[in-house]
């Protein structure tokens, strides 16, 4: 009777873990997402914010999100365990998120917000090492596409449920109800997810920080941050829907639900197309559809439904460029610093995803939704094209010398 390698049996230990990690993931989007897909309807519309006020509160809200990623990513590579930070983030964005629901002005909402996008941070970076962890580098693709498409599920049942239970329990009693699939997750948590203890770093971040910013890492940071200062989220999606008409929250639940589901159709492919073809260039892949995201929300007007293949667009935009990112980082970092190379990813994207939707806000509303459209098609570009040159140069470092004997001989 034959019987499973060590490595075998470690591997599919290793995945299983990264399963019961995407179900945590998929009942905290259900609680996440049912919010998210009525949120910025209800900060501009019931609590009177505009767009540029929505964007500053979803910028500073991301902006300490990954702040929050920086201290954890840190701190699980000096403690050399990952499942407790885990756990306090999961912990601090369920008890957040109900909170929504007492908001009687869209600075409250603001502050709840930040608290929830700062739990998050918390458990991100030591979560994504976590995975990392659990699996052999060569899988890394697989491994994050698997958690980011069951994390995606719930992304798509969240807004669903919502669009069903708006008319039945408002608005506010979404909020309400949003804690009881956040504490199923930490039941899962808690119980069932295995910590892979490392060894603990006990050098500053700055010294970690030195050994991890080889001058290829620093070159791509470079690259992912010229991109991510035009990255809007998907708020400024739901309100490019509103303004094709679009003005009742179960169908603005919908158009989210749609944008979400695009993510999970397309989570796990990616990682696997990474793993078979390379990451970057399927990141590129993810610049373009940005791109032409941007372009068709310049261009198309005057039918509501075209806020769906708008969504669409987005949701695939999101879930390629995020499992490829992730996956990117432990091919730049030693296995005990991927803690802190995620946490200097997460500083500039964080910083970038201020700038880009502070900047967009502003632009949609002090000169015009197109011309914020216009700014993010020319930073994506430009992302583009440094990609590939980025790609182009690694690819002549890494193409072996020819040999004399193979060398045409010189006359």
């Amino acid at each position: 009777m034959s019987t499973s390698s060590p490595s075998q049996e470690e591997n599919e230990l290793g995945f299983r873990n990264v399963v019961r990690l995407g179900y945590v993931s998929l009942f905290t989007d259900v609680s996440t997402e049912m919010i998210l897909g009525v949120l910025p309807f209800f900060i501009v519309r019931d609590l009177g914010a505009t767009a540029a006020i929505l964007g500053l509160i979803e910028g500073v809200a991301e902006a300490v999100n990954y702040f929050f990623r920086v201290v954890a990513g840190v701190l699980t590579d000096r403690i050399g365990r990952r499942k407790p930070l885990v756990l306090i983030g999961y912990g601090l964005s369920s008890i957040a998120k109900p909170l929504f629901a007492l908001a009687s002005s869209w600075s409250q909402a603001f502050a709840v917000r930040v608290v929830d996008r700062a739990g998050k941070g918390t458990r991100t970076s030591p979560r994504d090492a976590l995975i990392s962890d659990s699996i052999p580098k060569t899988q890394a693709g697989k491994a994050f596409g698997l958690h980011r498409s069951l994390d995606q599920v719930g992304a798509v049942l969240g807004p669903l449920f919502a669009s069903l239970a708006v008319p039945l329990i408002g608005v506010r009693g979404i909020f309400s109800v949003s804690f009881l699939p956040a504490a199923a997750a930490l039941i899962i948590l808690l119980f069932f997810v295995s910590d892979i203890r490392g060894s603990p770093k006990q050098k500053r971040f700055f010294e970690n920080a030195r050994l991890v910013l080889k001058r290829d890492f620093v070159l791509l940071l470079v690259v992912l941050e010229i991109f991510a200062i035009g990255a809007y989220n998907f708020s400024f999606i739901l309100l490019k829907a509103g303004s094709l008409g679009i003005q009742d929250y179960n169908t603005i639940s919908l158009v989210y639900t749609t944008l979400n589901l695009a993510t999970v159709i397309l989570g796990l492919p990616a990682g696997i197309l990474a793993d078979k073809i390379g990451k970057f260039s399927v990141l590129c892949l993810a610049f373009l559809v940005f791109l032409i995201t941007s372009l068709a929300g310049m261009t198309l007007a005057g039918y509501w439904l075209y806020a769906f293949l708008i969504a669409f667009l987005f949701g695939s935009y999101q879930s390629i460029a995020d499992t490829v990112q992730r996956a990117l980082i432990p091919d730049f970092t030693t296995p005990e610093l991927k803690g802190t190379g995620y946490a200097i990813y997460y500083t500039l994207i964080g910083l970038g995803s201020l700038v880009a939707n502070s900047v967009f806000g502003s632009l949609w509303t002090n000169v015009s939704p197109n011309v914020a459209f216009q700014f993010s098609m020319v930073t994506s570009a430009f992302a583009f094209v440094a990609l590939l040159i980025f790609m182009i140069w690694r690819k002549r470092l890494d193409t072996p010398m020819v040999t004399r004997a193979n060398a045409s001989p010189i006359n």
